[in-house]
């Protein structure tokens, strides 16, 4: 467990993504098998043990020490493992400290009556506290260390001097500890197959496109346009008698949409968005997000809630037809296949992402400030697709743009803040903030309209957090209710992408993906916007 606590420690206290793929990198060299296949798993989120549950890190610390003692000490520091790495009263006597793949082994077949024991005979076997947040970490499956599961693919691709588009062709023919993977990438055999029926295809993926430079060099005869639609990208598969859903990133969400996956009858593979389409004059309309959201991420879905949301892709790429793979042709045959396709499928599930014509960029640039009509806030922008264009993994530079509208501004109070997670677990770095309205008593009060994490830099973090402890006036657990009054408060400049109506929250509206633009340290709160404003926004967005 030791270089595996060594190599989480380092990425939690390293930002910079370079230095993050040396560290991985490096560690897939020097480790031996299994481990580094465990380690790898758990860093592309591939591991995860049934039994293995925080309650039980909780009854294990509440039973060697003061239960109150240790809930102050949670609440200061923030995070579940950390806490009870720093606190934990070693006993004397413990066996040697386990390797990783010892740990891995016992979780995976350990009953739930075992957990805490195995939990508390390894923390006593561990004398640093790096060990026993590693062991923790592992086991309850965040690790929190700012490494995405495509980084460390590239990690492994780098270790072996291959393309990380070939790791990912490869990732759903593996299962951890990868030990065939390695082998090929030490070439010590062959490669695994890729030729596993129901496999995910590396996305390709398009480049922000910056106006000023870009359109000066680009010929817009190039390029087909269409809009950016505000879902989920996805594939849909349907390969060797095997169906699936796959995230861009290749995570399965099949089991969240079976109604969509039984609509691809035809085998092929299907790049596209995935949408709550319901019917109207025109034919399938999108939904709002926030419909999109009442699928997501749920274990299990039942007819109601399908009727009620019925999912949807709108596609706009054919990855294979039968059993050819069409990523080699150009993007305007595979646009020919894809039509010719869709409309073999007759789905009401499955329709087609319509081409926008245009003939030069200030018609493009009109077309972008006029979403399609029926469809309020769900086109994020154009994408443009070179017609000549393959279908590459990753995100090269050149075949495809994307042109996403400008992001909407407001001003807003800081209402309240909680603290974060992993290397934030010490600053209050999750913020909710509001705006005023007239209460039921007249006079102005602040109603919540969002939450944002993200935005600032790390000295304006470190200001807003002494803002926070300097002008608490209320405790809720873990949050803190801070001064916000007229005269008096934080003043965040927040931009999101689009409002929409939510019976959820007090103020009736929610926020699309918002995140502080900047501090307004000169504003005083009385000064920042009033729900109406967001209520006409959202009125001017629906009448679009």
């Amino acid at each position: 467990m030791r270089a595996f606590a060594e190599l989480l420690d380092r990425l939690s206290l390293t930002s910079s993504r370079n230095a993050k793929l040396t560290l991985v990198r490096d560690y897939l060299r020097e480790t031996p098998d299994p481990d580094r296949g465990w380690a790898l798993a758990a860093l592309t989120g591939d591991l995860s043990f049934d039994a293995a549950k925080p309650a039980f890190i909780r009854k294990a610390v509440e039973a060697r020490m003061d239960p109150q003692l240790f809930w102050w000490s949670y609440d200061y520091v923030g995070d579940l493992a950390e806490t009870v790495a720093l606190v934990w009263p070693r006993r004397p006597g413990a066996n040697r400290e386990p390797e990783l793949s010892e740990v891995v082994e016992a979780l995976r077949t350990a009953s739930r009556a075992e957990v805490q024991r195995l939990i508390e005979g390894w923390l006593d076997a561990m004398e640093e506290p790096r060990e026993r947040w590693a062991l923790l970490k592992l086991m309850t499956g965040g690790l929190r260390v700012g490494m995405t599961a495509r980084l460390a693919k590239r990690a492994a691709a780098e270790m072996g001097g291959v393309e990380p588009a070939e790791i990912e062709e490869l990732w759903h023919a593996l299962h951890p500890p990868y030990e065939d993977l390695f082998a090929w990438l030490e070439g010590r055999s062959e490669k695994p197959s890729a030729e596993h029926p129901g496999r995910f295809r590396p996305a390709m993926l398009a480049q922000a496109i910056d106006e000023a430079v870009d359109f000066a060099k680009l010929d817009p005869a190039d390029y087909a346009a269409e809009w950016k639609w505000d879902g989920i990208r996805v594939q849909l598969v349907n390969e060797g008698g095997v169906r699936r859903l796959y995230t861009r990133t290749g995570d399965d969400i099949s089991h969240t949409f079976p109604d969509l996956v039984d609509a691809l009858f035809e085998e092929g593979v299907l790049d596209g968005e995935l949408l709550v389409l319901r019917d109207g004059p025109n034919g399938n309309q999108v939904a709002s997000f926030a419909d999109l959201q009442q699928r997501l991420n749920r274990k299990t879905v039942d007819a109601k809630l399908m009727a009620k949301f019925p999912a949807g892709v709108r596609a706009y790429d054919i990855l294979a037809e039968g059993r050819e793979d069409t990523r080699t042709l150009p993007f305007a045959e595979r646009r020919k296949r894809l039509e010719a396709f869709v409309a073999r499928q007759a789905s009401p599930r499955i329709d087609l992402s319509a081409l926008q014509p245009f003939d030069t960029w200030g018609e493009l640039a009109a077309l972008r400030a006029d979403p399609p009509a029926g469809d309020p806030q769900v086109a994020e922008g154009i994408m443009l697709k070179r017609w000549d264009s393959l279908y590459e993994a990753g995100r090269p530079k050149g075949p495809w743009f994307k042109w996403k509208r400008d992001p909407f501004l407001i001003d807003a109070v800081l209402m309240y803040a909680q603290r974060g997670h992993g290397k934030r677990s010490s600053f209050y770095s999750d913020y909710t903030f509001g705006v005023w309205t007239e209460g039921e008593g007249g006079g102005r009060v602040l109603t919540p309209v969002g939450k944002a994490y993200f935005g600032f830099t790390d000295e304006e973090l470190k200001q807003i957090d002494k803002f926070v402890r300097d002008n608490t006036v209320e405790r809720f657990g873990p949050v803190r209710s801070v001064r916000a009054e007229p005269h008096a408060g934080l003043v965040f400049e927040v931009a999101f992408e689009g409002l929409q109506r939510s019976g959820r929250h007090k103020s009736g509206v929610a926020m699309r993906f918002p995140r502080i633009s900047r501090l307004r340290w000169d504003k005083p709160p009385g000064e920042a916007d009033e729900l109406i404003t967001l209520e006409r926004m959202l009125e001017q967005m629906e009448g679009r």
